[in-house]
Order: C-alpha cells, then structure tokens, then sequence
C-alpha cells in the first residue's frame, strides 16, 4: 500500500525546546480559552467601507481606502448611555450606519455611536425568543409555541394565537436540517413576516427525565423517529398593515414534504421555497406570490432516485439584476458548484464555478461572484472570484491554510482571517482584487512554552482505491523512535464534518495533545461519508453507514501498523455521536484490534434516530429493511471483547436514551460486561465544567486499560 503524504508532509510542529516544558491540565485542554490564538472580531460598520473592532475597551472604525481609525464608542461613553457598570464591550451587531443594537436583560438597546445616546429601546416580553429585527423598527419573535413582533413604540402584536400545543410557529422546523437555520423571514422591504408552521400532531413523543424536581419528572419532545410520522409544514406570510396571513400553497409531495431555503424576492413580491419529498430525492424549486399564497411555477428540480438530493442553500438574486440568480447543488456535476438561473424561466444559464471541488457562495456584487473552494486541496479553503459574463475566474488568497472571508457590503473590501498547520492566525483587510491593503493582525503561538508533540498530516488511500483520506497524527511527547506507544483513535466519520484541515495545529482538540503529552499517538482521520469532497465522497455511505467508513477507518490502521513506534496491541478508538456509532461499530467489528473504546452519545440502531437526517443516508426502514438490519448494533453486543465504556446525556434529544440503553440491555442478555456512565443533566454533548469530568473519565479508562 502507498501512503500519500500532503505536500506539506515536512511540515512538522515541534515543541521540544527545554524553555518548552509545560503540560496541559485537564482544564487547560476543554477550558483553556487563553490557549487559542488572539483574535479580532471584525464587523463591517453596515453598509460603509469602516471595518470595526474592540481595541481595549473602545470600538473602533478603521477606514478601509485610506485606513483613518477613530473611537466610535468607549466603554465610559456606553455605561454613561446605559446607566450600567459593563466591564468590556457587550456582543453587538450593525443596525445601521450609526447605530447598534445591544441585547441586555431583556432588552434590546439602539446606541447611536454618533450622538452618544440611546435612539431606542425594545422592552422584549418575558419568554421572548428567536428575536429576529427587520431591518427597519420591528422585532418579531416567538413566545412559547406562537410568534409576535413588536413596533418602534413597543407595541406587541400577536400574528398567531395556536392553543394547541402540536401547533409551532415561526421557530426551527425538520429539526435543522436542509440548511435550515431560523423560522422567521422578514420581506426586503419589512412590510411582511414569513414564518414556519409546524404541525407536530401525527409526531410520536420520547420522554426524558428531569431530576432537578422533588420528585423527578417527564419532559416529553416530539421525536420523528424514521419511518414513522413526521411533522407536517406549511409557511405562512403575514402581512404588518392588513394584520392578515395567507399560506403558501405547497403541494407538491403530500402533507410530510419539507420547505426549505425560504427566499424572498428583491421588490418583496414573490417566495421562493425549494422543496423536498419525504423520501429526499425530488426537489421542486418554487415560485409563490406573497400576497395571495398562489402557486405561480416550478423553476428547476434536482431528482437522485440512487442516493439523495439536499439543498442547503437558498437562492441569491445578482445585485441590480434580478432576473437571473445564482443556486447551488451537487446534483448536477458532482461537487457543490453554483449555476447561474434565469428567474423567468428557471432556466440554467451556465457552471459558474467549473471546478471538481466543493464551493460556497461568499457574495456577489452584480459584476463577479465570490466563492471559497477546496479545489486547491480539500484541507486549503481559498477564496476566488469569477466574472458573470466572461467566466474568467481569479484567486483572490495565496497563503497556504484556511480562509475565512468576510466581505464589505459594497464587496470592494474582504477581511481574510487564516491559519494554516504552522501559523497560529493572520487577519488581513484585501482589495476584492486580491490585494493586501494592510495587515491587522498576526497572532503569536499561544502555546509557545507548553511542550506539545510533533502534529503530522497526510493521506491514506479509501478503502476502494478512489481517493485520499486526510488525517493528523500526534506523536507523544518527548517521543522516542526506540519505543511503542499506545494509539487512540479518535472518529467521527459521519456527513457534515471535517475533522482534519489545514489550519492552526491541524484543527486539533486539545484534549488530543492533552493525551499525547501522557504518551500516546493520536489518529484522526476522515473517511469516506464527510464533507467537503464531492458527492460520490460524501454520498458513499448511503443506506449502510458506518459500512465504507469502518474500512476506511480500518485502512488508517493499516498504516498506523506500520509506524514501528505503534504499538499493535494497544489500539483504543473514541467519538461521540456519530462517532459513538463508529466506535461501537469498530470495535465489535474488529474485536482482535481495538482493545479500548469510550463512545458518547451514540447511535445504536438508525431506525430510533430522526427521519430527516436517519432517512436520507439510510433510506426508510420500509423500503431498506436489510441495509437497517446490517448496521443495527444491537446484534453486534454479542461481539464485543475489549473494554467499552458508553457515556450519555440523560436529556439527550438528539440521539434519545433508547438508544445506549437498548445496547446496555443486549450487553446483558448476552453476559457481556460493559460500563456505562450517564450524565443526569446533560443534553447532546456534555458542556463546560462537567465536560472537564467527562473528559477526565475517558482519560482515565484509557490509562486504566489501554496503557
């Protein structure tokens, strides 16, 4: 077997000097925020060419042509037109040129940085969420199960009055899937409020316990579970003046179709909603009028009756030229690539980004499309233009890492915030030529006198042959050639993720390096079924996870096998979620090689996790009963040889209870020991201070058992 490495693979980090003899404590590894490199928190002053941050304790405007800086507002001045006693500067965002706004006990604050004074104040309701402004006076926002706004006079006004309790308005829907954010859509022009309704009627429930009472309680949530009863979703456009909704008539696949990428038009005139059938491989892109709810046309369609289709993205009108705008999809050449659409007609004009390489759309200003793509290399993320009509396409950031790219409103302007395996942080003000106009910051190496190991990236071949798989390696502390260490792996391996990029200590979690500096090699590696590869990549998983990721996973090993500082016989693998699903998964499947495992919240049988992310990689449990039945682990107990330790949030909503607990219950059928260690408050992920005793007791079963 060939082990490719990066071009980089002479790119080392070594810590090894003796003024480098620190050690990381468990706090420092979960909590240690100080361990980051330093940043700056960027805004553009809205629409204006002033790029603005905190230095000390003032706001800051730096003119971007000709680098003019002023203090906009000083802590003295804001706890003056406060009347409070603020420490730092509060989180903000941008209302206008002049003002921003300021979320403080319940209230939301508009200071004018010009007449240093307050303009407004919205005194929010108790119970006020997904707080969403419009741009212009109004804030609506959601209370309980119904949705609301409020008026310059701070005036509250119900847009629904649902009493049922299966009835949700304006908040999240298909549980954030689909690239689905929010629940609230304001109109360019701020004189109408979409908003998603959810029907949860039909929906099973899934009890979880609550301790915190005298007596322990039942919180139930709606839990579609696959192939069982989802939510139904309609979208409704309330109309501020007439104080009347109107529903969006969506009819396309039944009553559990999805609506997705809600996009208004520019003159607030139409909606756009792509939407998805149940079973997610047909999507219609269509056209409604506002005001009516009528149906006016589908525009394009994605259809993959093999595999899936998943928009996530809505549609972006060219600036001044609403007659075409731009879409992306990785339905159509295999990649993540954006098309330019004729909005009449629907329409594909042409490939804007002729590229074999996934690409996001950063913004556009009329005359060129700006997007970031790993068409340099999956782990550099690199910012390009291209010209609408010409095609031509310039890159716009040369610096070897990744960049993340915030353009000025007008997009003369970007600030390009990077690292890369060596440099800890660069943030530069460029052209939208691609010309540096001025370095703003370059952050040191904020863990100069800890004693880390040696970080190491490269390339594994997948299991068929087809592509390169990236992973970092750790080598322990002080390492010694002469010796064999004990290896963990750590997995996630599932859709949605990268875990290895070529940004400051190759994307590591700390709690990694924590390891190594206790003499261990650490293994991260992205399998097939992760992102940001293209679709055959990505979509390889579908209706057999964990299938093409445990043999790509199984290749790493491979090579790890053949590091003579590797120890054969001590292989641990850890993950949480859909990585606890791998770690279970390895090391029932390959007992003879994993001897260790802690898996967190994990998935044991697809057929208990939500539809909208269970169906799409999986299918239904109907129509792929055996593809079910192969990945289930609850077969799999039986299986296990080596020490397993399952962690859970009692609370869990994402991967529920039933779960772990099923997999605990086979243990004991079958008289096979396993530890379970749940943590009664903890939702998902286990959070803040208790992920310190989380992480000390995944710690500790390795030193126990592995080491």
């Amino acid at each position: 077997m060939k082990y490719l490495l990066l071009m980089f693979i002479g790119v080392t980090m070594m810590f090894n000097s003796m003024s480098q003899n620190k050690v990381l404590t468990m706090e420092e590894a979960i909590l240690g925020y100080n361990l980051y490199p330093k940043n700056m928190f960027v805004q553009w002053r809205s629409d204006q060419n002033v790029l603005t941050y905190i230095e000390g304790t003032n706001l800051i405007g730096e003119n971007a042509a000709d680098g003019r800086k002023e203090v906009l507002l000083s802590l003295e001045d804001l706890n003056r037109i406060l009347n409070t006693d603020l420490k730092g500067m509060p989180q903000f965002s941008w209302k206008d040129a002049n003002r921003i706004m300021i979320a403080r006990q319940g209230k939301i604050f508009a200071v004018d940085v010009v007449k240093k004074e307050v303009s407004h104040v919205y005194q929010l309701t108790e119970g006020a969420q997904n707080i969403t402004p419009n741009g212009k006076e109004l804030i609506a926002y959601t209370k309980d199960n119904n949705l609301y706004y409020l008026d310059a006079n701070n005036n509250e006004y119900a847009v629904t009055a649902d009493k049922d309790r299966n009835i949700v308005n304006g908040q999240i829907v298909s549980r954030n899937e689909f690239g689905i954010e929010g629940g609230i859509f304001w109109s360019p022009d701020g004189k109408y409020l979409a908003f998603y309704r959810k029907d949860e009627s039909l929906v099973g429930t899934f009890p979880l316990l609550d301790i915190n009472s005298r007596t322990g309680s039942l919180r139930e949530i709606k839990y579609p579970m696959a192939g069982m009863k989802s939510e139904q979703v309609s979208l409704g456009v309330y109309d501020i003046a007439a104080g009347k909704t109107v529903f969006m008539d969506v009819t396309d696949f039944g009553r559990e179709q999805y609506l997705t990428n809600i996009t208004w038009g520019p003159k607030s005139d139409f909606i756009y909603i792509q939407v998805l059938d149940r079973a997610q491989k047909h999507m219609h892109l269509n056209q409604y009028c506002a005001k009516t709810g009528q149906f006016i046309k589908t525009l394009l369609t994605e259809e993959n009756e093999e595999t899936y289709v998943e928009p996530l993205n809505p549609i972006v009108f060219l600036k001044d030229d609403a007659s075409k705008f731009v879409y992306r999809t990785n339905n159509r050449d295999g990649y993540f690539n954006l098309y330019l659409v004729e909005t009449a007609s629907g329409k594909v004009l042409r490939r804007l980004t002729n590229v074999d390489a996934d690409v996001e759309l950063i913004g556009q200003d009329g005359k060129y499309v700006y997007y970031t793509s790993a068409e340099v290399s999956p782990v550099d993320n690199h910012l390009f233009r291209v010209d609408v009509k010409s095609g031509k396409k310039t890159r716009l950031t040369h610096s070897e890492g990744w960049h993340n790219i915030k353009m000025s409103h007008d997009k003369k302007y970007f600030i390009d915030n990077y690292s890369s395996l060596r440099v800890p942080r660069v943030i530069n003000l460029v052209q939208n030529d691609g010309k540096i106009v001025k370095e703003l910051l370059k952050a040191e190496n904020p863990v100069k006198d800890y004693n880390f190991g040696e970080i190491t990236m490269g390339t594994v071949k997948t299991a068929d042959g087809n592509f390169d798989n990236y992973y970092r390696l750790i080598k322990p502390m002080n390492f010694d050639a002469s010796k064999k260490y004990p290896t963990i792996v750590y997995v996630y391996g599932g859709p949605h993720s990268q875990m290895v990029r070529n940004t400051w200590l190759a994307e590591l979690r700390r709690w990694e390096m924590y390891m190594a500096q206790n003499g261990y090699v650490v293994f991260v590696m992205d399998n097939r079924g992760t992102s940001n590869r293209g679709a055959a990549f990505e979509k390889a998983i579908h209706g057999l996870c964990g299938q093409a990721e445990m043999a790509d996973q199984m290749e790493g090993i491979k090579f790890l096998k053949s590091l003579s500082y590797v120890d054969a016989e001590r292989i641990g693998v850890h993950g949480w979620s859909y990585g606890g699903f791998m770690t279970i998964s390895l090391i029932t499947n390959y007992p003879d090689v994993f001897k260790v495992a802690v898996a967190g919240g994990p998935v044991i049988d697809w057929k208990w996790y939500e539809a909208m992310y269970g169906e799409r990689y999986m299918d239904s449990p109907h129509t792929n009963a055996a593809g079910y039945e192969k990945v289930s682990l609850l077969k799999k107990a039986k299986d296990l040889k080596g020490k397993l330790l399952i962690c859970q949030g009692a609370v869990d909503n994402v991967v529920v209870w039933e779960h772990s607990l099923s997999f605990i219950r086979e243990c004991i059928k079958n008289n096979v020991q396993v530890d379970y260690f749940p943590y009664p408050c903890a939702e998902h992920n286990v959070m803040g201070k208790d992920r310190i005793h989380l992480m000390q007791k995944v710690t500790d079963y390795f030193e126990d058992y592995l080491k």
